[in-house]
């Protein structure tokens, strides 16, 4: 072999071969049928759901409520009798008007009495004192107003330092665990953290309220971004986005307005 060619055959290897960092994905038909069926399960699935839910708790437990209350309502005029079973809803109706009227009797002095000897009735029985505080306890965090109960987002680390989840401010630690930790120098917050993509589960923690990020987003926007797993991220603007969005839409309705002023018999600048 030459020396030329040695040299272009240096000249060659040594040059870089030049390929491109993102290769183009080639679609044919598969592919794009493929993106629109997806597509198509994105729109209908949860309309499908949703519609599905309602019409089971409709038809279900409502209907059956219904027909319960119907039931056991006094007989009486037969006239009166029968319109009302043939109204839908009105056995729910009457079952929302006693619940209302059993919580004001609730909340006097002669209720709260009569609802203590019953407590303490089934405080007597093994078994069913057990569920009844379960439940109870559930009910009473679940309704709740008095505290700002799942009412903030706020991001913690954990497990570890650097490593940042999504969290629910349940409420000021209290209790034996706020009594244990009072030596603290911030005040503790009592805290959720769902795992995903199935926030029924998680776990409580207690942390200092220096150590967390408060976020803007709203308790829904959070749960969908734990739902899907990270994918739905809730739409965010810095002040700055914010304030050029409001520019924008203020110019656009500057614009919109001067447009119009001839149509009305106005002149325009």
């Amino acid at each position: 072999m030459s020396t030329d060619n040695r040299d272009k055959d240096a000249g060659k290897t040594d040059k870089p071969i030049e390929t491109p960092l993102i290769k183009p994905v080639k679609t044919g038909v598969l592919s794009n049928l493929r993106s629109s069926f997806l597509a198509g399960i994105v729109v209908i699935a949860p309309i499908g759901i949703t519609v599905a839910l309602i019409y089971w708790f409709v038809t279900g437990p409502m209907e059956r409520l219904d027909r319960f209350v119907k039931n056991i309502l006094p007989a009486g005029d037969s006239y009166v009798e029968t319109i009302t079973r043939a109204i839908p809803g009105f056995g729910v109706l009457v079952a929302i008007i006693a619940i209302v009227l059993l919580g004001a009797f609730a909340k006097n002095f002669l209720g709260r009495a009569l609802i203590k000897i019953g407590e303490d009735l089934l405080d007597s029985m093994p078994i069913v004192r057990t569920l009844y505080r379960f439940f109870k306890n559930v009910f009473e965090t679940a309704l709740q107003q008095s505290e700002r109960s799942f009412k903030e987002v706020v991001l913690i680390e954990y497990p570890r330092q650097g490593i940042w989840v999504l969290a629910f401010v349940i409420s000021e630690t209290k209790g034996e665990v706020k009594h244990a930790l009072q030596n603290a120098e911030d005040t503790m917050i009592s805290l959720f953290v769902p795992t995903v993509p199935n926030p029924t589960s998680g776990f409580l923690l207690f942390s200092p309220r220096s150590s967390l990020k408060s976020l803007s987003m709203s308790v829904e926007d959070a749960a969908k971004l734990v739902f899907s797993m990270g994918l739905v991220a809730p739409e965010f603007s810095t002040p700055e986005q914010a304030i050029q969005k409001l520019e924008a839409v203020a110019e656009t309705a500057r614009r919109d307005k001067k447009a119009r002023l001839p149509i009305f018999g106005g002149r325009s600048e």
